[in-house]
């Protein structure tokens, strides 16, 4: 048996529960021993790097379990507006605001900057300078854009989708700017401007590196991105610049006919040592604050009653094609009646056996009493983002809060009953949407802000399952990922501290000493 290529030495290795081991041994990528110091003394040989931890907690490598890594590079470029807090402070913001081929771009608006005010452009016109403006709200699902772009796209009045988007107009039918949902917004794309391939390149390989500094070492990428985004990958891979393992999951949207189907079960065998396409990703519905959450009783401005597919049933007939090919789904669902179509969908499929493709929702933001439990019984798993949290408030004053009434948002982010009714609870960023860093992800789950309660908070050890052993359940592979154990894969992480047991402030905060993904070191300080 070969000497393996790296052992990590002086730890306390949690897989993810304490073990009582102290080093591990990596071998073309997969764990190969487990063992205490003395062990490892025996499994070097002369080709063997040796890393003394210095007592730092070697955990399983945490997965970010839904991220957009190059869709978000690609559509979140321009002046960082996450940190303006209400009308005035856009508007400056927007003045000094660099411009890119004469466009200015803003990304990260959240929504309560408004103040509950319709989104219109006259709010901002007078500080562009007659400059088309694309201001992406936080959420990715709505944008506000200058009459000058308004103009550009040929947008002047309402149009009809075959997937629910709007673009919003005033009593005369005139836009104001406001485009909600996807097929709304993918009116502008064509003349945003777009960066030439080494620098989507560059940006990506200093992205992935810093996400790879938090110590993740995976992601599920929640969409297929654009311009190639395999080609990409694999030149990355070439070049020895993807330090993360990455799973991607290419949308299937409304209106999507039989070969368009047959095409997205033709992607999956799309694969290179460190990615692949796994899965298909859907909506169900948008978002809270935009107004199209799927929810059983409209908001508080009577919104929130349409499906993202106008058709539900369509919905069901594509994940009941996928399943019969062996295909897992995610779908996003964030109101209360998106998430019960959903599981009626997974349900209909009849029992499931021990080799069916896995079945996800993604956000969950809203979620009955009785429909906790069928997450468990159906074998679906919750894949739920902590961090969005940040947008609402804890008195719910908030947009979010507002428009879902109190006993609504009373239902916050339920991360901690759904863990109690026995689900597998997946754990993300859903970055750009929030910041990638893995820590706050683990940070947030454990201690909830804004509107979610603090009794919906997971343990230390719940937290990085999350992002660990049911990240892989998430994913379909527990059998060979998120744990340290021989023969699963050597994907790793070491904190500084145990994340388990330390405050989750201090695991906020936590000093990471080493990533491997894959058996490679990709962060190490």
């Amino acid at each position: 048996m070969p000497a393996p290529d790296l052992v990590l030495v002086n730890a306390r290795v949690r897989a993810p529960e304490l073990t009582g081991h102290t080093a591990v041994a990596v071998q073309d990528g997969l764990i190969t021993a487990v063992g205490d110091d003395t062990d490892a003394r025996a499994w070097t040989g002369p080709g063997t790097e040796t890393i003394d931890l210095a007592g730092a907690t070697l955990a399983p490598g945490l997965t970010d379990a839904h991220s957009h890594p190059v869709w978000g590079l690609e559509m979140f470029a321009g002046t960082d507006l996450s940190a303006v807090r209400d009308l005035d402070e856009l508007r400056a913001a927007l003045a000094r605001a660099e411009r890119r081929d004469g466009w200015i771009l803003g990304v990260g608006l959240d929504h309560n900057v408004f103040g509950g005010r319709p989104l219109h452009y006259d709010l901002v016109e007078d500080v562009l300078d007659g400059a088309p403006a694309h201001l992406r709200l936080y959420d990715g699902h709505s944008a506000l854009v200058s009459a000058t772009a308004l103009r550009a796209a040929g947008i002047d009045g309402p149009r009809t989708f075959a997937q629910r988007s709007e673009i919003v107009c005033d009593a005369e039918g005139r836009p104001t700017g406001h485009l909600i949902e996807h097929a709304a917004m993918d009116l502008m794309t064509p003349l945003l401007p777009t960066p030439p391939y080494a620098d989507r390149r560059d940006r990506l390989v200093r992205l992935l590196g810093s996400m790879a500094a938090t110590g993740l070492t995976g992601a599920h990428v929640m969409d297929l991105g654009g311009h190639d985004v395999p080609g990409l990958l694999t030149a990355l891979e070439e070049d020895g610049d993807l330090p993360l393992r990455l799973r991607l999951a290419p949308w299937c949207m409304p209106g999507a006919d039989r070969e368009e189907l047959e095409e997205l079960v033709r992607l999956q065998k799309r694969a290179g040592r460190l990615w692949r396409v796994g899965g298909v990703k859907f909506f169900m519905d948008g978002t809270v604050e935009g107004g199209t959450a799927w929810l059983e009783h409209a908001d508080c401005h009577g919104q929130g009653t349409d499906a993202f597919w106008p058709d539900p049933a369509a919905y069901s007939a594509a994940v009941r094609h996928f399943h019969a090919a062996g295909i897992g789904t995610a779908t996003h669902a964030i109101g209360d009646a998106a998430v019960r179509h959903v599981l009626d969908t997974v349900e209909a499929l009849g029992p499931r056996s021990a080799d069916a493709p896995r079945h996800r929702v993604e956000h969950i933001e809203t979620v009955p009493d009785d429909q906790l439990g069928r997450f468990a019984a159906l074998g679906v798993v919750a894949s739920m983002q902590p961090p969005h949290t940040a947008y609402t408030r804890a008195d719910r004053t908030d947009e979010w809060s507002r428009r879902l009434g109190g006993e609504r948002a009373a239902r916050a982010w339920r991360c901690r009953d759904l863990r109690d009714a026995g689900a597998h609870l997946a754990l993300g960023s859903d970055w750009p949407i929030a910041h990638y860093d893995a820590r706050q992800v683990l940070a947030t789950a454990r201690a909830p802000r804004g509107a979610a309660s603090a009794r919906h908070g997971l343990t230390g050890l719940m937290a990085l399952e999350g992002m660990t052993t049911h990240a892989a359940v998430a994913a379909g592979e527990e059998r060979w990922a998120g744990r340290i154990a021989p023969g699963q894969r050597a994907d790793l992480t070491a904190f500084a501290v145990d994340p388990v047991d330390a405050p989750a402030d201090e695991t906020e905060k936590a000093p990471v000493r080493l990533t491997v993904s894959g058996g490679r070191v990709t962060h190490r300080s």
